[in-house]
This record gives C-alpha cells, sequence and structure tokens, in this order.
C-alpha cells in the first residue's frame, strides 16, 4: 500500500512510539485471547483518545474501528488465533493499496521472484 509501518508490542508502544501519535495517526492492533488481552484493547483504546485512527482486529476498544475476522474472538486455539486474525489486516492492506491507485499484485521497485546468482 506504499506505507511505512513498524510492529511493536502493546507494552512498548507505552515506551517510545506512543509519543508520535496525533489526529489521524494510523493504527493496526492485533488482540490475542491471553494475558495481553486487556493490556492490549487499553493501549488501543489510549491511542484512539490521542487521536490516532485504530483499526482493532480481535477485540474491541473504545474509539477503535474493528476489523471482522476469520473466527469470533477467543473461538479459536491460543496458537492459531492471532495467525487468523491478521488474515483481515490482509484484507484491509490490499484495499487500502487499490485506493491509493497501487497494485498489490505489481508493487513498484520490487519483484517477487528472488534471482540468485
Amino acid at each position: 500500500c506504499g506505507l511505512h509501518a513498524e510492529a511493536f508490542s502493546a507494552a512498548e508502544v507505552l515506551h517510545g512510539p506512543m509519543a508520535l501519535v496525533k489526529d489521524g495517526f494510523p493504527a493496526l492492533v492485533l488482540a490475542q485471547h491471553d494475558e495481553t488481552y486487556a493490556p492490549t484493547l487499553a493501549m488501543a483504546q489510549g491511542l484512539a483518545e490521542r487521536g490516532a485512527t485504530v483499526l482493532l482486529a480481535g477485540g474491541s476498544a473504545s474509539g477503535a474501528t474493528t476489523l471482522p475476522t476469520a473466527l469470533p474472538t477467543g473461538a479459536g486455539h491460543p496458537v492459531l488465533e492471532p495467525i487468523l486474525a491478521v488474515q483481515s489486516f490482509y484484507r484491509m492492506a490490499a484495499g487500502l493499496s487499490v485506493a491509493r491507485g497501487y497494485d498489490p499484485d505489481r508493487p513498484p521497485h520490487l519483484n517477487k521472484v528472488t534471482k540468485t546468482v
């Protein structure tokens, strides 16, 4: 989709990246049904309260848009649930790519096949 992205745990966001958040800041959040669930939802709500546009898979939080997932939250095995929830990000990224004028199957300046010489 032509945008830079970085991955952080919910705890890491609170120790630096949260300082970057301002109105309209895009945030994709994946909530897992494990011991990180409640802190992740609280962090997502904190992002939204600071003006971020929060897209949340695997849960719901005040101010966040909930993304559809392959299974209802908490319905899958804890090991598989994050894999199923992340699928909503792929659908969103493909749609965003097209909306921004990109072809997700032909990203600029990239090759889908690597050639070993």
